[in-house]
């Protein structure tokens, strides 16, 4: 390596080094570091086992005995969550005792590992929705074993337990990982009722504040989102996504923004539309039909073709 070289990658090492030191983001704190993303993965892939047996395992389920299968599974759902929420907890509680950081861990697995029952037949119903809302569908085991919509609700209902818990971190990289799989980016802080079906769900954006009733269909390419959010961390704590209440179907391309609106309750969203205001119940709200107009000129000379498209939107 040249001199010049050299010296330029001395000071290439110095200037990021310096960040390291300067900025948080970018330096593990002492005895504290952030919890691990593939941990993370590993326990959603442990909790779909769990809700779904012998969908994505290469084992045949049916010869294992259930309740050893379920013991021993939630064994190590609890041991693995209750180490990640202490790591996470600790990176973001400087001042509190290791013994109290630990304990409150412990307490989350606990409060989690009693809701998967719930959990589990919220799921049940969402699969059932995908079922019964789409024609398609050839039986239940398909819906689970290869929806997206499916995958992406079934994290975020795992995720959502431990937002409601302030969990840092560990929701987000769930939520996120299923973004990822799925095209789908459901927030953790969402609150979305029973019977939740999401079709096809490529380009499905669910912001933070959201609320969905029961009963509630949703396609490709929806946005449940804020007005602005040009004020930042100043709207951390406001309502800034819509409601939207039970029995509501909301079709492909649809944007709906803003705290303050509602979908009133069996209401229709058509595709494309784009709502910043609340909606009654039982309405109908589509987009007018755009016309197109196509006009064709003859050839021009014998054996030529030449055509003259005109668009009318």
């Amino acid at each position: 390596m040249s001199d010049e070289n050299k010296n330029q990658f001395d000071h290439v090492v110095e200037e990021i080094t310096k960040n390291y030191i300067s900025d948080e983001v970018f330096v593990a704190r002492e005895n504290r570091r952030l919890p691990s993303r593939s941990s993370s993965i590993i326990l959603i892939k442990r909790l779909r086992a769990l809700m779904f047996p012998g969908y994505f395992e290469e084992k045949n389920f049916e010869y294992l005995d259930a309740r050893y299968f379920v013991g021993d599974t939630l064994n190590s759902i609890r041991s693995e969550l209750r180490a990640l929420v202490e790591t996470a907890l600790l990176y973001t509680n400087e001042g509190r005792a290791r013994e109290e950081i630990s304990a409150e861990a412990a307490e989350t697995a606990r409060y989690f590992i009693g809701r998967l029952p719930e959990l589990q037949s919220m799921l049940l119903k969402d699969v059932q929705a995908g079922f019964d809302g789409d024609p398609a569908a050839k039986s239940r085991q398909e819906v689970i074993a290869s929806y997206p919509g499916v995958f992406a609700i079934f994290v975020y209902r795992m995720a959502h337990e431990l937002y409601v818990r302030n969990v840092p971190f560990i929701p987000r990289i769930m939520t996120e990982y299923a973004h990822s799989r799925t095209g789908i980016d459901i927030n953790p802080g969402a609150e979305i009722g029973e019977y939740f079906f999401i079709d096809h769900g490529t380009g499905v954006v669910i912001g933070e504040t959201t609320k969905i009733g029961n009963n509630v269909k949703l396609y490709q390419g929806v946005t449940l989102g804020a007005l602005s959010t040009r004020k930042g961390q100043l709207l951390a704590d406001v309502k800034r996504h819509p409601t939207i209440e039970h029995d509501v179907t909301i079709y492909s391309g649809a944007t709906i923004l803003g705290g303050d609106t509602v979908i009133g309750a069996h209401s229709i969203i058509g595709g494309n539309t784009f709502i910043t205001e609340s909606v009654p119940a039982y309405t109908k709200v589509t987009l007018k039909a755009p016309e197109m107009a196509f006009q064709a000129d003859p050839p021009k000379a014998e054996g030529e073709e030449e055509w003259i498209w005109d668009w009318v939107i």
